[in-house]
């Protein structure tokens, strides 16, 4: 909660603190929403936020970054709801914030749909894998990595009962898993271990679809649908020096794009090179 006038001060607590990063949540939802002229906001939510946590010459992130929280929309619901559904509550509606930067898939509320739900499935893991390659601690909300519902309510501390509970046994198979992917993909390499900052210099490298370093003018397109972030890494499965590619498609068509030299591999899929980046994906190549 903010006290008063000035009272927003994140990157501007001691060092000793670790503060929620409401920023890079809402640059990440607004990205994969498909608000335009988001792409810099989403590279600097990758980054560790830089631009905020390396005021006053600090040289370390320490940037909480997540996506959900126990207050707010669940990730499932994220997807699922443009507004939110806070009757329950006896409030008419008025409690709980308004602005979430969420979208429905063409549905709002839940649905039996397989479309409708194959698309929220493949969003949410979108979302998860940008938060699992962010630089800094994350915070991922129990249930989240298994789709959980609170049926649209984005303010749900005065419920408890089936609409705040967990219902372990209704999660998605498909979404833990991926998430067990990811976290086995951010344990694998130390570059999502480092609190510094990257430095431009060989440490990382952002890519057009032509496998082209971007342009201004690519960062500054607004309706920019896909990138790429090439990361200088220690595999520690092989202890060798390597490049992690993370290959980001926001746009609900498949997108051609083409990596740089010889010898990537993907992990986790199968898919070539040029790789022909399915739509609302974020996939993961190695080289080294």
């Amino acid at each position: 909660w903010d006290i008063g006038p000035g009272g927003y001060q994140l990157g501007n607590f001691p060092e000793s603190f670790l503060e929620w990063n409401d920023r890079a949540r809402d640059d990440m939802r607004r990205f994969w929403r498909g608000d335009a002229g988001t792409t810099g906001a989403l590279a600097d939510a990758l980054s560790g936020s830089s631009p905020i946590f390396s005021r006053h010459g600090r040289q370390n992130t320490r940037s909480v970054n997540f996506l959900a929280a126990h207050d707010g929309f669940t990730l499932y619901d994220l997807v699922s709801h443009e507004h939110k559904h806070n009757e329950k509550n006896g409030e008419s509606n008025r409690d709980g914030h308004n602005d979430n930067h969420s979208w429905n898939n063409g549905f709002e509320g839940l649905t039996d749909d397989p479309v409708i739900g194959a698309a929220r499935i493949a969003d949410v893991k979108a979302l998860l894998s940008t938060l699992f390659v962010s630089r800094g601690a994350l915070m991922l909300t129990a249930g989240d990595e298994g789709g959980r519902s609170q049926q649209g309510n984005n303010n749900a501390y005065c419920q408890d009962n089936e609409i705040s509970w967990v219902d372990w046994s209704s999660l998605s198979r498909e979404l833990i898993d991926h998430t067990a992917f990811l976290a086995s993909l951010r344990k694998r390499f130390d570059v999502f271990s480092g609190t510094g900052f990257f430095s431009g210099h060989g440490d990382v490298t952002w890519l057009a679809p032509a496998g082209e370093p971007m342009t201004t003018a690519d960062w500054e397109r607004p309706i920019a649908q896909a990138f790429a972030m090439v990361l200088s890494t220690l595999d520690r499965e092989t202890g060798a020096d390597a490049e992690l590619a993370v290959l980001i498609n926001r746009s609900r068509e498949i997108v051609p794009f083409t990596l740089p030299g010889d010898g990537w591999s993907a992990i986790g899929t199968d898919f070539g090179n040029p790789a022909f980046l399915p739509a609302r994906s974020v996939v993961f190549y190695l080289r080294g």
